[in-house]
């Protein structure tokens, strides 16, 4: 039988999975807040769900631990990149259209679900950077997001991402350059904004990686 969805149903239906968007984004930076403060592994999902409101039951429909949960945020914003990617303009050169697409997506205070401190952000990434459980799940679905980014980059250069190895090479160097830089950013116990080393890191990947 066919069913015919009224425009109230379209509605309801938007304001759901906003609902949903919404919550998932709220455990997330609950996670990495109640991290922060009380440690990692002083944090229960229990508490997580306390601070938004919801049960532990519904923390469990979104995440299967604390680990997923703190990394999404970081994990969201990769994925980004290749959104940010496919926005740039087409004549623009590929490797400048990446650092902006990367820059754009890590500047300290730049979340566009929520009005996050720049300390708060920064915090944040030290903590997805540094706990080995976090770096695990990183890991975990780090291939996925370089296949997105695989994929923005072929259609930008008319290379095919499922024979041609050029989308997957860029995808995974500049997966490694944002680790790289970040990490850095991390043990050098930076206070200024990841964004620019950032950028600076896709430049030299652009340059070939000359010797200093």
């Amino acid at each position: 039988m066919l069913v015919l969805m009224t425009t109230g149903d379209g509605a309801r239906t938007g304001l759901r999975e906003r609902k949903k968007y919404e919550t998932r984004i709220a455990l997330s930076w609950a996670a990495i807040r109640l991290a922060v403060e009380r440690g990692f592994d002083n944090v229960r999902v229990e508490d997580i769900a306390a601070e938004v409101g919801v049960s532990p039951r519904t923390f469990n429909n979104y995440f299967t631990g604390k680990a997923e949960a703190v990394a999404t945020r970081h994990l969201d914003r990769a994925r980004q990149i290749a959104v940010e990617l496919r926005a740039r303009p087409a004549s623009e050169p590929l490797w400048e259209a990446l650092e902006h697409a990367v820059a754009a997506q890590f500047t300290l205070g730049q979340d566009r679900e929520r009005n996050v401190p720049d300390e708060q952000w920064a915090t944040g990434i030290r903590l997805v950077l540094t706990e080995p459980a976090v770096r695990g799940e990183l890991a975990r679905v780090g291939a996925a997001v370089e296949t997105e980014l695989a994929a923005a980059i072929a259609d930008r250069t008319g290379t095919d991402v499922e024979h041609d190895l050029y989308p997957r090479l860029v995808a995974a160097a500049v997966a490694a350059a944002v680790q790289v830089a970040t990490l850095h950013w991390v043990h050098t116990g930076s206070q200024g904004p990841v964004a620019p080393l950032l950028q600076d890191t896709i430049r030299q990947l652009a340059a070939g990686l000359p010797v200093p």
